[in-house]
């Protein structure tokens, strides 16, 4: 008699074959159809059954291996394969996979594997190949580097994805990177009682960010865009507020006035692009009270400056190792396209009057800017916290 768990092991082996040549099927011959389902014009009732049908003529399999592949597909198309469980876990912020059989997890600021692992290269790279036509990328020679967003697969979360192809990559392997971004993000009463920062330090952070330009500096993964985001939501109902952002990560859950824009790449497909500084430029023509930025990376710093500088209230997040050291990184973006010298935009930068550092989900610094000292030729400021 073969063993029971032989059974179960020979069977798992079957439905997981089972399951990567459905997968091909629809990435290569049925792409057109997921392409359609993801754009809505297929809706999901409708793709199941499509599958059902394709299973049903193409396979020869009894009326349980059927329901069982089919359930396995829908748990693969609709979510994200052996990655599904680590998006669904609320403490996992991001998910870096190295290798097929290397994926690793940060939970709760520390680093560590995560107990999962695709069982092979090939079966890593149809991963691969799904998740670029899921979310519409190209990952041709030409595109090797692509960073984009999902924002309607889960519930709980916007997804951001990082990926980069063997043929910018010293192994031959690609590597995925997932930033899971909270759509139920925490508000100031939530911040204080998570410790991000006390009663008082939030009420000072509150009036300082309706009264002036604010910038909210730190590394990766230090709270910087929480911060932002929890901040955004105390202004008032009659502020109009602008968002622009590379990735949909700010978003509202009150506010009756927010715009948001993001930008757009250009791929092989289409010289058509939008980037932070294009959007910038659109947006201060919008008539808006509040001027936000995601996160400043490059140009747009130059446009940000200029509408802080002429009265505009702006905030924005941005890398930086200290909050007095924040206004030189700005600095730093906004020569890129700017004619003005160093120490002329050093000096505009006295608008930006209240400075955060964040670091581990903590707020460690608030500077408030206190104006440009010809002699020093560098920024006062005056540490509040």
């Amino acid at each position: 008699m073969i063993p029971i768990e032989n059974v179960k092991r020979k069977d798992a082996q079957l439905l997981e074959e089972g399951l990567q040549r459905l997968v091909d099927d629809y990435l290569t011959q049925k792409q057109t159809s997921l392409v359609q389902m993801k754009k809505g014009v297929l809706d999901k009732k409708a793709f199941l059954q499509e599958v059902e049908n394709h299973v049903r003529l193409y396979y020869q399999l009894g009326p349980r291996e059927r329901t069982e592949l089919l359930k396995a597909f829908e748990q693969y198309i609709f979510g994200y394969s052996h990655l599904s469980p680590l998006i669904d876990d609320a403490g996992i912020s991001d998910i870096r996979v190295v290798g097929y059989n290397n994926i690793r997890v940060k939970r709760e600021g520390k680093r560590m594997d995560a107990g999962v692992s695709f069982s092979s290269e090939k079966e890593y790279r149809q991963f691969i190949d799904y998740v670029a036509t899921k979310n519409q990328v190209n990952i041709s020679n030409l595109n090797a580097i692509q960073r984009f967003t999902d924002t309607e697969s889960h519930p709980e979360f916007i997804l951001r994805f990082t990926l980069s192809m063997p043929l910018v990559n010293t192994y031959n392997e690609p590597y995925l990177c997932i930033r899971k971004v909270p759509k139920n993000f925490p508000l100031m009463k939530e911040l204080i009682r998570r410790e991000m920062l006390e009663q008082e330090t939030a009420e000072l952070l509150i009036q300082r960010f309706r009264e002036g330009s604010t910038l909210i500096c730190g590394g990766n993964s230090s709270g910087k865009t929480t911060m932002l985001n929890a901040l955004k939501e105390t202004l008032p109902d009659d502020v109009a507020v602008l968002v622009t952002q590379q990735a949909d990560e700010l978003t509202t859950k009150y506010h009756p006035d927010m715009m948001f824009l993001h930008s757009l790449p250009g791929s092989t497909e289409t010289k058509v692009s939008y980037d932070l500084k294009n959007i910038s430029i659109a947006g201060l023509t919008m008539d808006v009270d509040f001027f936000i930025i995601g996160e400043v990376k490059g140009s747009e710093a130059l446009y940000l400056l200029n509408a802080a500088y002429t009265g505009q209230i702006c905030a924005a997040t941005i890398h930086a190792p200290s909050a007095d050291r924040a206004p030189e990184k700005l600095v730093d973006y906004a020569m890129y396209d700017s004619r003005y010298s160093r120490d002329e935009l050093m000096k505009m930068m006295d608008c930006f009057q209240t400075l955060v550092f964040m670091e581990h989900y903590k707020v460690k610094e608030i500077f408030a800017c206190k104006g440009w000292d010809p002699q020093t030729r560098g920024l006062l400021y005056e540490r509040l916290f």
